[in-house]
C-alpha cells in the first residue's frame, strides 16, 4: 500500500469544506484549488498579479512541505475571473517558474469562493526519488 502524507495551509475553507492543502501519494504531490488566502485567513489585497503571486507562493509551500520543489511542479491549472487580468497572471506564472516551465491550463470562470478573488489555482508536482547512493 502506497502512504499518503498530506499538508494544510491553515486555510479556512480546509476545515470547512473537508480538504487538505496537498497530497503526496508516492512520487506525485495534487495540491487543491489555491485561492489567495493571507495566514491570517484574509484574502491578499491587490490586483490579480498580487493575488497570483500569493497563490503559488502558497502552493510551492505545500509542495515544499511533502519535499519537493518549484522544480518539481509538472502541471498548472489557473482560474481567472476577468478576461483582462490573464496578461497579469500569466505574467507572474512565467517569473515564478523560469527555466523549468510546467504545462499549464488558463481558464475563466465565473466565480470563485470569494467574492473579491480574482485568481484561483492548481499544482502537480512529480518528485524524483531520493538518492539511495548505490
Amino acid at each position: 500500500m502506497t502512504t499518503r502524507r498530506r499538508t494544510h495551509s491553515g486555510s479556512p475553507y480546509e476545515a470547512e469544506f473537508g480538504f487538505c492543502r496537498a497530497i503526496r501519494v508516492g512520487d506525485r504531490i495534487l495540491v487543491a484549488g489555491t485561492g489567495p488566502v493571507q495566514d491570517d485567513g484574509s484574502t491578499t489585497p491587490g490586483d490579480a498579479a498580487a493575488q497570483a503571486e500569493r497563490c503559488f507562493t502558497l502552493a510551492v509551500r505545500a509542495i515544499e512541505a511533502l519535499g519537493g520543489s518549484a522544480r518539481d511542479i509538472v502541471r498548472t491549472r489557473m482560474l481567472v475571473t476577468d478576461f483582462d487580468d490573464q496578461q497579469a497572471v500569466g505574467a507572474v506564472h512565467a517569473r515564478f517558474f523560469g527555466d523549468a516551465p510546467p504545462v499549464a491550463t488558463m481558464a475563466g470562470v465565473a466565480w470563485l469562493c470569494r467574492r473579491e478573488w480574482k485568481v484561483e489555482m492548481e499544482a502537480e508536482a512529480i518528485v524524483p526519488a531520493p538518492e539511495t547512493g548505490e
